[in-house]
């Protein structure tokens, strides 16, 4: 049986940890003060709107050009309000998980993507919920949602699914494990499939609420 909810999910920020390289007002390189991972949330029968949400989105800000992926954070801030205004409209939900890097003592995680899965779980857990709690709502499928990862260098995906896994047998956990293909967890280009650069849009809207510019501003409403 199919999937009732499919979520999209992308990272904003990055994750290195180094607390000499974050980045100050004033300077615009340096490594990001938070780190966001972010789920697009929407019913498994409008997979294929979401294709038609995303091409409103681009000929809202002009990006016309065919064949073009959307990426947030090239837009200038009117376009970046009407995106979040026009996807505000559609039924989708984005569940995000943020970390603020400074507070992290020094050797807290030490191995590869451990702290990228660390925060993702919470994106998991929130996603199992809202999930669970909208199966009397959506009655076709199977009541899981298929996860799709936007393609990361670096990041293995089997070992997300063993963490998963590991997770699933402590009975601390709070994720709703009856809802989480586990097996099923995918990864695919930005650039193929319009799920993910609407959540590109939710997880770069969001992060720059809480991460300073270079005049030391974040975005309000």
């Amino acid at each position: 049986m199919s999937h009732s909810f499919i979520a999209y999910i992308d990272e904003s920020g990055d994750d290195g940890l180094d607390p000499d390289t974050y980045r100050e007002p004033g300077n615009g390189g340096g490594a990001s003060n938070w780190f966001a991972i972010c789920a697009c949330v929407m019913r498994a029968t409008d997979s294929l709107n979401g294709v038609q949400w995303r091409n409103e989105v681009k000929s809202g800000t002009g990006k016309n050009s065919k064949g073009e992926a959307i990426h947030f954070h090239t837009f200038n801030h009117g376009q970046k309000r009407f995106a979040c205004q026009h996807l505000s409209t559609k039924p989708i939900r984005f569940s995000a998980a943020l970390s603020f890097k400074r507070d992290i003592p020094d050797g807290t995680y030490i191995h590869k993507n451990q702290y990228y899965f660390y925060v993702t779980r919470y994106v998991i857990e929130r996603v199992s919920w809202l999930c669970r709690d909208s199966r009397p709502k959506v009655r076709h499928g199977d009541g899981r949602v298929k996860i799709v990862f936007s393609r990361r260098g670096g990041l293995s995906y089997e070992g997300f699914k063993d963490y998963l896994l590991h997770l699933k047998g402590d009975p601390s956990t709070s994720i709703h494990w009856p809802v989480i293909d586990i097996d099923g967890i995918d990864a695919q280009d930005h650039s193929r499939v319009a799920g993910l650069q609407l959540a590109d849009s939710g997880a770069r809207a969001i992060i720059e609420a809480f991460e300073p510019d270079l005049f030391g501003n974040v975005e309000g409403q």
